[in-house]
């Protein structure tokens, strides 16, 4: 640089909107580029930035004290840098949903390497303790070009199966053949095989060797649709689809045959999943078809192999990535595809710190990087049909259909069991009529799998005084105790249950008098799935009933749960929403849903939506084998029309319905939203600071409509009162602007009083 002065800005991991300057010493300056990973002093500490910007010799930094002293960064993180295009695409991010740029880094970067934190804790350098991880290695066995065959039947599979992978893990191998690592060497020595080292993937996918399979022959629907979109491949422009297929159309399987183009077309991928407990059952399938190139990402791995991961990704070691939403932000080098399966899934959006939706952020990485983006699922949301079905709608796509189950079975058929007619069966449990009794004998008596869904947590929902019928709730949430008989939680395994609140998990134990009028009149009221897996295994003891739940467990536990019900170690599974996420288990034939109707009442204008997609993505577990299904939905609204769309499997009338609503109230899809949400301890305070910000945003009206501000309907949460007000336009550019003078205003809201800007919100409470 010829001795003049480098100055770079840097996104550092604090709450604030703006870069900070720094200078970068003259043995650095060469090495120092867009995306390193350095160290820098921020205040009276030390912390770890991206560099967003070289600044030209002279340029400053346009912020305020630029002219001022700019203190040096102290060095570069050893590793590969952040790409060009994530560090672009991030930017983009930060702005959109009005996030500070040093969070939204914060989501894309792995934890350092121990080596590095160690360095950094010498005290001319980095006084705190840093923490990091221990880059673990593994022996791969690799297949090289010699021909011909080695001595001894051992050798012989051994090498048969390295080559019918081209590669593989040394320990899985060991795990299925006595004697591997001596063998391994020999095979070296000979010439067949050479050993790398290389880091240690996440074990809970990579331990065992999943057998190869083949691709089955596709039928008439999947072709067109692989054909649409390896020509989109092929042509090496931006294109976005929206795969449209049923319940067990085999809308995976098309995701594999696109996967299997763009790594022919040496193009990286993404593959995004709503839960972290349907990534096994992903990577397992790409395993089986492709090998262990495959890279897995998401909140449950540990720093370790988060870190190794990426590490394998940015060093372009690995090509595919599969995980939740977080997996987005993969270092993919050459991006050619992304899928986002079940892309109407709420759990793509953030609910908390930056707010993005990794779906909708899925289509702009997509656009800012040439590649098709493959949006799947059999109950589409509102939104991605409607820039399917409208040319001219901002981010239109095109719609792929499947209408038929890629195993020629019959979709389940659907029976609604009104509850104002219909009381309970022999159980004397109200929630657990008669028809869905004797469904479950039918089933059991047949040697047949069943699910029951139920979308509440623990054993009671309610705990309530008959005398004054005061319910117990949470001091610190607007909400009641939840009653949990037993649980993997602080104070639940006792004989006498606990009560918990689940948005706080504040708990106490079961009183022995209502704290408001001293009866012990207290009872427990309604059904949870803890309360109906007892009442189940009481029904029919000869069963084999299990949960599926938060309760049970998450993570590696949820898939414990899965594979036993796959090899069928369980006749009845009750659960949640989990049970619901896409899971493929050929034996079920009886789904039941306990309250078909719970959710409609929601103050949400998605309650229709979500509600529909919940009853189709849940039906859609039965009778996905050879033998047919059949669905029970207990409800006491049988004419409500989501009701009656969902019996059919009629996602075209339930769409065009909800989009005449949504027309109708001017709702998203035709309009946008921005939630301001504020919470205080102080409720009075509150208030005014919302009516302070509100009246800001009225100043851009009648562009940008204001409505509230409200207390939410969740009124209190952990201790701080919440209210909001809603921001509605149909130029997004006009809302903009009021959320621009929002966000300003904001910055002079009292210390305690938090404000959050949730952009395209996907839930009002």
């Amino acid at each position: 640089m010829n001795g003049a002065l480098v100055r770079v800005e840097v996104a550092v991991p604090v709450p604030l909107g703006r870069a900070f300057t720094y200078e970068v010493p003259e043995a650095l300056a060469a090495k120092v580029a867009v995306g390193s990973r350095v160290y820098c002093p921020f205040g009276g500490r030390r912390t770890l930035g991206v560099v967003l910007r070289v600044l030209p010799v002279g340029e400053d930094a346009g912020i305020e004290g630029a002219r001022e002293t700019v203190k040096p960064i102290f060095g570069l993180v050893d590793g590969p840098k952040v790409p060009d295009d994530l560090v672009a695409f991030l930017l983009v991010l930060g702005r959109y949903y009005f996030a500070p740029i040093g969070e939204v880094f914060r989501l894309a970067l792995p934890p350092i390497e121990k080596k590095t934190a160690e360095a950094l804790r010498a005290p001319s350098l980095f006084p705190e303790k840093v923490r990091g991880v221990v880059a673990r290695t593994m022996t791969w066995i690799v297949a090289t070009d010699a021909s011909g065959e080695p001595r001894g039947p051992l050798a012989k599979a051994l090498l048969a199966q390295v080559r019918a992978r081209h590669e593989a893990p040394l320990p899985a191998l060991a795990a299925v053949f006595s004697g591997a690592r001596e063998k391994a060497k020999a095979l070296a020595a000979q010439g067949f095989v050479r050993l790398e080292e290389r880091e240690r993937p996440a074990e809970a996918y990579f331990r065992d060797v999943v057998p190869r399979d083949e691709a089955p022959t596709l039928t008439d629907e999947q072709i067109v649709c692989v054909q649409s979109i390896d020509a989109a491949l092929a042509a090496g422009k931006s294109a976005s689809f929206l795969l449209w297929g049923v319940t067990g159309s085999g809308k995976t399987e098309v995701y594999l045959h696109a996967l299997a183009t763009a790594i022919a077309a040496k193009k990286g991928a993404i593959v995004l999943v709503p839960e972290i407990a349907l990534t096994p059952q992903l990577v397992n399938r790409f395993r089986a078809r492709f090998g262990d190139d495959v890279a897995v990402l998401h909140s449950g791995l540990t720093d370790a192999e988060r870190h190794a991961m990426w590490k394998r990704l940015a060093l372009g070691e690995v090509s595919v990535v599969i995980g939740a939403r977080s997996a987005l932000f993969a270092p993919v080098k050459n991006l050619g595809l992304v899928v986002v399966d079940e892309e109407h899934d709420g759990s793509f959006k953030q609910a908390d710190g930056v707010r993005y939706n990794a779906r909708d952020m899925a289509l702009l990485r997509a656009h800012q990087q040439n590649a098709v983006v493959v949006l799947g699922s059999a109950t589409p949301s509102i939104e991605s049909m409607h820039r399917a079905r409208d040319s001219k709608a901002s981010g239109a796509c095109t719609l792929l259909r499947m209408r038929g189950r890629a195993t020629k079975a019959t979709m389940p058929e659907v029976t609604t069991i009104d509850l104002r007619r219909i009381g309970a069966g022999p159980t004397g449990e109200k929630r657990l009529s008669v028809p869905l009794h004797r469904a479950l004998e039918e089933t059991l008596a047949k040697k047949e799998q069943a699910i029951i869904f139920l979308n509440r947590r623990g054993f009671a929902p309610h705990a309530l005084c008959e005398s004054c019928g005061q319910a117990i709730g949470c001091p610190h949430c607007s909400v009641g105790l939840t009653f949990h008989k037993r649980g993997n939680f602080p104070g639940g395994a006792g004989t006498n249950g606990i009560l918990r609140c689940h948005l706080c998990d504040h708990h106490a134990p079961m009183p022995s008098a209502c704290r408001s009028c001293a009866s012990a009149a207290l009872v427990l009221d309604g059904v949870g799935t803890e309360k109906l897996e007892e009442a189940l295994a009481k029904a029919f003891p000869e069963a084999r009933v299990a949960r599926l739940d938060r309760d049970t467990g998450g993570g590696k536990k949820v898939e414990a749960v899965l594979t036993k019900m796959r090899n069928r170690e369980i006749d009845i599974l009750v659960g949640t929403q989990m049970v619901t996420k896409g899971h493929d288990l050929p034996e079920v034939t009886l789904v039941g849903v306990i309250q078909a109707d719970a959710a409609l009442a929601l103050p949400d204008f998605r309650a229709a939506e979500r509600t529909f997609q919940l009853l189709v993505q849940v039906a859609g577990r039965a009778g996905r084998g050879a033998l047919p299904g059949k669905v029970l939905l207990q409800t006491f609204q049988p004419e409500h029309f989501v009701i009656r769309r969902a019996i059919r499997h009629d996602v075209d009338g339930f769409l065009d319905e909800e989009l005449v609503n949504r027309r109708e109230l001017g709702y998203p899809p035709f309009s946008h939203l921005a939630l301001i949400a504020l919470d205080d301890p102080e409720e009075g305070r509150l208030q005014v600071e919302a009516m302070r910000l509100a009246d800001v945003a009225r100043a851009f009206t009648p562009a940008v409509e204001v409505l509230g501000p409200t207390p939410a309907p969740l009124a209190r949460w952990k201790g701080r009162y919440r209210w909001r007000f809603l921001l509605r336009a149909k130029d997004r550019g006009k809302l903009r602007e009021a959320l621009v003078a929002v966000h300003r205003a904001s910055a002079l809201a009292h210390r305690d009083t938090r404000v959050a800007l949730d952009i395209d919100p996907s839930h009002l409470l």
